[in-house]
C-alpha cells in the first residue's frame, strides 16, 4: 500500500513538471508565483505558502485531526504521505495557505482513519487532498 502511494504522488508530481513554465513578468504584468517557500530555522523542512489560486488549481482539502478516545489522535488516512524510505508525515496547515510537513506515527489504519501514536495535537488541520504537490514544491521539483 505504502508503494502504491508513493508512485501515484511521484505521478502526480511528474504530471506537473510538464505544466510548469518560467513566465516572463513584463511592466505592467500582474504575475504571482504560486508558491514561495520559507525555510524554518533548525529544520529540514520549509514552510510552502501558496496563493489561493494555486491551491484551488491543484484541488487543495483539508480535514482537522481528532481526538481519539485512548489518548491518540485520528487524520484521514489521504492525510497520510509515505516517504521513499518509509518515513511517514503529514503536511499540516498552522494558517491559511500555509503548509509545514510534520513526521507522525501511525499506530493503526482502520478503513480511510489512521491513528497516530505521535504526531498534530488535535484541531489542527492536515492536507487530505494535493500533499503530493506541496512535496513538489517543498523538493523543488520542475524548478
Amino acid at each position: 500500500m505504502r508503494s502504491r502511494r508513493m508512485i501515484l504522488g511521484l505521478i502526480a508530481i511528474g504530471l506537473l513538471v510538464p505544466a510548469c513554465k518560467e513566465v516572463e513578468a513584463s511592466e505592467d504584468s500582474t504575475y504571482q508565483e504560486p508558491s514561495t517557500l520559507v525555510a524554518i530555522d533548525g529544520s529540514d523542512v520549509s514552510q510552502v505558502i501558496l496563493t489561493a489560486k494555486a491551491a484551488e488549481r491543484i484541488g487543495l482539502e483539508t480535514a482537522s485531526v481528532e481526538a481519539a478516545t485512548d489518548g491518540s489522535t485520528i487524520i484521514p488516512h489521504a492525510a497520510v504521505f509515505y516517504g521513499l524510505n518509509g518515513e511517514t508525515w503529514t503536511y499540516t496547515s498552522p494558517e491559511p495557505l500555509t503548509f509545514v510537513r510534520e513526521p507522525i506515527t501511525v499506530r493503526a489504519i482502520d478503513g480511510d482513519t489512521a491513528y497516530l501514536s505521535e504526531g498534530p495535537a488535535a484541531g489542527t488541520a492536515v492536507v487530505t487532498v494535493g500533499a503530493a504537490e506541496l512535496f513538489g514544491v517543498e523538493s523543488g521539483v520542475g524548478h
